[in-house]
């Protein structure tokens, strides 16, 4: 029977495991040693270590992943995704060793991963392209050098960029001088590749993808579009399917131009083309995520359709089972990013013990989470605590389930983006779909009344008194009720 090995952590990594329960496939979790007592090690069949904390030594360690492969007997490895997901040499040693890749081809990764040699397959595929040279930047750039002709502000982006990192933002030729340098290195950090090239700024944008299905051999489904808007450094929090007030036209454009692509590219696996829609209406092709997203749940929410089942059935079986004629949408699915994040102080990363955890549930609730109490959130990874999905018949309907779903969650010992979540989703502009890419830029949000934070901190203190006897702690102990306050002032003065 095929085993297949799980290349990542957290909350992905149980979803995975999770799809391939309900396949009655074997799974195979693998951990760093901060990772030890983590929830996906306890779900999937087996669990293997795979080295120290950071994760150039474990979770971005190709030859420790494929021995924890071979000493398994896993013949296929998925992913997931950040960490090596789009990383083509990862992919090719996979399938080197006779494993079966649970993605993309390498091939494709690599020209998708370029994102110079990306918009270049857009435009072989006929897809409307943001203006910008089809160059990397040259080093060593002068005034004299730039071309006389770019359309101010633009952005400095890194070739092997992705998941909004590596972008920079110049407003004039003096300021691209500037940031280029500092666009270089900031690349060759993230991505270990400097390659940078500039790409016009869309003022005003909505971010809009398509979820697409490759066999690899020409044909490509596609699964509606999603609305990715709500972002705070290019880093997506709020997610929601289908993209709100677009026309039946706009639908099928879009649609028609993720799959005409696909198929230019033979693409293989789940992929997601992504594009720009500016004030004017008119669409822009930015690029191609070659893996499963994030914000997959909403559209498996309105299609009723398992991606990530599909995705290994497709990759073991070598064919789709899907048409393109049973896949329809129903109702509005939202997804809100938990992170453990302080949106008081820049979205500063937290850490500490989850001393506390109710998650929330009833009609149209999804909680996709690794979390559990008594958890160590640490720093080393991703912030991504867990996802809470709402799906409802409307748009409006889906927004309030939303908005009881996060209500309702409570994590104690760290400081979350769960209220600033509530805030936003409850502002009129969002409600009313007035939303672009700079929406939180320009999101102005009430204080708490005291009724709210007094309720809100009475909660917490007796949520932690409970948690304090429970440990034999006693029960006239004091503490701060809000432990996260301490951590974050302790994080503003080592600068962490």
């Amino acid at each position: 029977m095929t085993k297949v090995l799980i290349a990542n952590r957290g909350e992905i990594a149980i979803r995975i495991i999770r799809a391939c329960q309900e396949l009655g496939i074997p799974s195979v979790a693998v951990f760093s040693d901060a990772d030890r007592k983590a929830l996906h090690t306890r779900y999937a069949d087996e669990a293997l270590p795979i080295g120290p904390t950071p994760a150039a030594e474990s979770y971005l360690n190709i030859d420790t992943l494929l021995e924890a492969a071979a000493e398994s007997g896993a013949a296929a490895v998925h992913p997931g995704y950040g960490f090596l997901s789009e990383n083509p040499a990862f992919g090719r040693a996979v399938e080197d060793a006779g494993l079966t890749f649970i993605g993309p081809r390498p091939e494709t990764m690599a020209v998708l991963g370029d994102k110079v040699s990306a918009r270049k397959a857009a435009r072989a595929a006929d897809l409307p392209v943001l203006p910008g040279a089809d160059l990397p930047l040259q080093e060593n750039l002068s005034l004299p050098d730039l071309d006389q002709d770019l359309n101010y502000p633009v952005l400095v982006k890194a070739a092997a960029g992705g998941g909004g990192r590596g972008i920079r933002l110049a407003r004039s030729p003096e300021e691209l001088i500037e940031v280029v340098d500092q666009a270089r290195e900031e690349a060759r950090a993230a991505f270990g590749d400097p390659t940078i090239y500039l790409e016009s700024l869309v003022q005003k944008a909505r971010h809009i993808e398509v979820q697409i299905l490759g066999d690899g051999h020409g044909r490509v489904l596609t699964f509606g579009e999603r609305e990715c808007s709500i972002q705070r450094r290019h880093q997506k929090l709020i997610e929601e399917a289908p993209a709100p007030d677009l026309s039946p036209e706009e639908r099928a454009f879009i649609a028609g131009a993720a799959r005409r692509l696909g198929e230019t590219l033979n693409y293989r696996s789940l992929g997601t083309v992504e594009f720009l829609k500016d004030e004017h209406g008119c669409y822009h092709f930015i690029e191609v995520n070659p893996r499963i997203q994030v914000e997959h749940p909403v559209t498996e929410a309105i299609t009723g359709i398992d991606l990530v089942q599909e995705q290994i059935k497709l990759a073991l079986r070598g064919e789709l089972d899907l048409v393109q004629e049973q896949i329809s949408t129903q109702g509005a699915a939202i997804e809100a990013r938990i992170l453990a994040e302080d949106p008081e102080i820049n979205f500063m990363p937290t850490s500490g013990e989850v001393s506390y955890l109710k998650e929330p549930g009833g009609p149209g609730i999804r909680v996709d989470s690794a979390l559990y109490q008594g958890m160590q959130v640490a720093v080393e990874y991703d912030s991504l605590l867990a996802k809470l999905i709402a799906w409802g018949q409307t748009r409006s309907e889906a927004i309030h389930r939303l908005q009881r779903g996060l209500l309702e969650y409570q994590i104690g010992g760290l400081k979350t983006d769960i209220r600033f979540l509530r805030q936003v989703i409850d502002t009129h502009p969002y409600r009313e779909a007035q939303i672009d890419t700079t929406f939180l830029d320009q999101l102005q949000l009430p204080e708490d009344s005291l009724e709210e934070a007094v309720a809100r901190d009475a909660a917490l203190a007796a949520a932690l008194h409970i948690h304090r006897r429970r440990n034999g702690a006693s029960p006239g102990t004091t503490a701060d009720p809000r432990p996260w306050r301490t951590q974050a002032r302790r994080e503003q003065v080592t600068g962490r």
